[in-house]
């Protein structure tokens, strides 16, 4: 009843998502650099999943690790993208109710479980490097899967409670969200009533699955500098170093700017410069994982390589 009652409280008709309404020549350019991310996205990740499954020299817990990252980055582009374009090209930036609701829940289930998931990845990295010769026995199969599941299942409880806290909200009528897209904190600095405990609820869950994350895979990240700085070889100390610093690169980028906009107090941020710094995590940071994970892998080059031949 609550929902229900929260729904005809917001307008059938939905939100106006104002998105970057105030920049009017800046829209078609826009949509043309977003356009060609997101396809880059598609293409990027969907070969890495393709790759990942049918090469059997990357049937390991890296790769395991990556195509779900893959995964977790189509579908989190796919409820935000498409509809941001569609926002640009045109006039009326109208989202319903319903495909508010579907955009808030669907997208901060992914984009937490994405916090966790590099956490995991980053402990997987530092087995590799810090013990080589027990990294089957510790990172075994149903150990990946067990984690995979943790992390998928955190990112599904936190948007049941976030999500589902923010549409008690009421909006008394307030249908203009200044963003591109549903999010939390958007929404809670568009109630007009006291927000102060989904505030404090979305403070705690920040702490959970952007701080203590991120203060793992530093400390892992710490561990592995330490073992890098072992090793011998130059040429091996310097691959050892591209990696991690590459790992560094989009955890600072993906953790960053999502801290930027969800350690803030919601009514407190400002609207432009959130807008433009969650273009980072949502259009950014997607198509830099391929990249910066696999693409410059020669195992996954040599993989995509005979895939291609295969199919042309």
């Amino acid at each position: 009843m609550g929902i229900m009652r929260r729904i005809n409280d917001s307008n059938l008709a939905g939100f106006v998502l104002l998105g970057f309404s105030d920049y009017p020549q800046l829209q078609k350019i826009l949509f043309i650099v977003i356009l060609i991310l997101y396809l880059l996205t598609i293409f990027g990740n969907t070969a890495i999943i393709l790759v990942s499954r049918l090469e059997p020299k990357l049937h390991t817990p890296m790769y395991f690790f990556l195509s779900h990252l893959s995964f977790l980055d189509l579908c989190f582009t796919s409820s935000v993208i498409p509809q941001l374009l569609v926002n640009l090209w045109y006039p009326k930036k109208i989202i319903t109710y319903g495909g508010c609701v579907v955009q808030l829940y669907v997208s901060l289930a992914l984009g937490s479980t994405e916090c966790v998931l590099l956490a995991v990845m980053s402990y997987d990295r530092y087995v590799a490097i810090c013990h080589p010769l027990h990294y089957t026995v510790l990172i075994h199969p149903h150990l990946c899967m067990i984690l995979a599941s943790i992390t998928w299942l955190s990112g599904v409880a936190t948007t049941l409670v976030q999500s589902t806290l923010t549409l008690q909200l009421s909006f008394c009528g307030h249908h203009q969200v200044d963003h591109f897209f549903c999010e939390v904190p958007v929404l809670i600095r568009l109630a007009c009533v006291d927000t102060t405990f989904n505030e404090a609820e979305l403070f705690v869950a920040s702490i959970l699955f952007l701080i203590l994350p991120v203060s793992f895979i530093l400390v892992s990240y710490g561990y592995i500098v330490q073992a890098v700085l072992r090793i011998k070889s130059t040429s091996g100390r310097q691959k050892a170093f591209g990696t991690c610093s590459s790992h560094i690169m989009v955890v600072f980028i993906f953790y960053g700017t999502i801290i930027f906009i969800y350690l803030q107090p919601a009514k407190s941020r400002s609207k432009d410069q959130g807008k433009f710094v969650s273009l980072f995590y949502t259009v950014v940071t997607p198509v830099l994982n391929p990249l910066i994970y696999t693409l410059r892998n020669k195992e996954v080059k040599g993989a995509l390589k005979k895939f291609l031949r295969k199919i042309l």
